[in-house]
């Protein structure tokens, strides 16, 4: 991209970060490439980053709402964000090869990350995905799990499954998605962790 042409790409795998005793694990899709591909950090340096972060922000799980690059001041509470693919892939629709490759990436994050309580997938790919993984922990899984906007899911052991449409332009740009209702999804996340004693 053009306005990005002085500027040195990532261009390598994008590790999930955050708080390392997040109550909440979000899980997207995969980074942009001119957003987490460039900068380093998913969800960083995009329009859909902008959207997912504001409502972070808005809940209390982020120090700000703006996520701009890897040093920007950006801090997560009690939440960490990661996504099922880790590279830009073409025309931003990661392939099924492509995230089972990944998944183990996934693997180690859900397992350096004990507190966690609920997970809020972003759209039905990283909800499949992270499925997938969650799977080969070992870990019995509800049968016939349906994905839905607002839809929950419990996992067993305290984990609840949040889904929400992808944070993406196309979603937030037609209104399919918009931050009141991402917020409300959000809102009943914090409901399950304050129940859970860990709010």
């Amino acid at each position: 991209m053009k306005r990005f042409a002085d500027q040195e790409y990532w261009g390598r795998p994008v590790p999930g970060f955050g708080d390392p005793g997040a109550r909440l694990l979000v899980v997207g899709l995969a980074p942009a490439a001119h957003g987490g591909n460039r900068t380093g950090r998913v969800f960083t340096g995009d329009r859909s980053g902008d959207f997912l972060f504001a409502g972070l922000h808005r809940a209390g799980f982020a120090s700000q709402p703006e996520s701009v690059g890897r040093d920007d001041g950006l801090r997560l509470r009690g939440c960490y964000v990661a996504a099922v693919a880790r590279c830009a892939p073409p025309a931003n629709k990661p392939a099924p090869g492509e995230i089972a490759r990944c998944r183990e990436y996934l693997l180690r994050e859900w397992a350096l990350l004990p507190d966690l309580r609920a997970v809020l997938v972003l759209g039905r790919i990283a909800m499949d995905g992270f499925l997938a993984m969650l799977g080969e922990t070992g870990r019995e899984l509800p049968r016939g799990l349906a994905f839905g906007h607002g839809v929950a899911h419990e996992l067993g052991g305290g984990v609840r499954l949040f889904c929400s449409y992808h944070v993406s332009q196309q979603n937030t740009f037609t209104g399919r998605l918009t931050p009141r209702s991402f917020d409300t999804v959000l809102a009943k996340v914090r409901r399950h962790l304050a129940r859970e004693g860990n709010g």
